[in-house]
């Protein structure tokens, strides 16, 4: 079985999408995150951009092996906005994603079925005008060695193109590697098997 080691994320941060529906204004942002505590400062911000707007709608999903979303209505009727938005992210085969649409009411109601086309609509045109790409899920390692040994594990890196964290380098030397899910176990084995170097993974 092929072990999948990538994912798709956005690139940058979207533009401010507006989509119309009835006078009511749904503005759609998207946001690369890679964790829980980045939600709040910006539905902080995006709150002072909107000082007029009644609702912060949003939904996100982060993880790779394990994937955690929420998906937030902000007093909307139950599962007419969060949900459609986390839709979408679902749709486009996301994570490490946010998604927040503020909508502006203009006096008309929509409905249930109103909002949930409009948030879906928002969140799916805000999605379309994204750089999607992607990314592979690493697996990092550290790499301990005394200095004689630094030619034989320099070697290994280049051979193996694996890509270099941080490292210190004295008498004795630490290297953080990280290399792509996939090829993990057999990078290990290369350094696990090597005399007088001593590979861990880096949690």
């Amino acid at each position: 079985m092929e072990i999948k080691d990538t994912y798709n994320t956005i690139a940058f941060p979207s533009e401010e999408i507006l989509f119309k529906e009835k006078n009511s204004k749904f503005f759609g942002y998207a946001f690369p995150i890679q964790s829980e505590e980045e939600v709040k400062p910006i539905i902080d911000v995006l709150r002072k951009q909107h000082p007029n707007a009644g609702h912060f709608c949003y939904a996100y999903q982060i993880g790779t092996d394990k994937l955690s979303y929420r998906a937030n209505d902000d007093s909307e009727p139950s599962n007419s906005a969060g949900m459609p938005i986390y839709g979408q992210i679902q749709s486009f085969s996301l994570t490490n994603t946010l998604i927040v649409v503020v909508r502006v009411f203009g006096g008309v109601k929509l409905g249930v079925g109103g909002l949930i086309s409009a948030y879906k609509t928002s969140a799916q045109l805000t999605l379309e005008s994204c750089e999607i790409i992607e990314k592979t899920i690493d697996v990092h390692y550290q790499i301990a060695f005394d200095y004689k040994n630094m030619n034989k594990v320099m070697r290994i890196i280049k051979e193996k193109n694996l890509d270099i964290v941080n490292q210190k380098m004295e008498m004795s030397c630490e290297i953080e590697i990280k290399t792509r899910k996939k090829n993990a176990e057999m990078v290990f084995d290369i350094f696990n098997s090597l005399f007088e170097i001593d590979i861990k993974i880096k949690e």
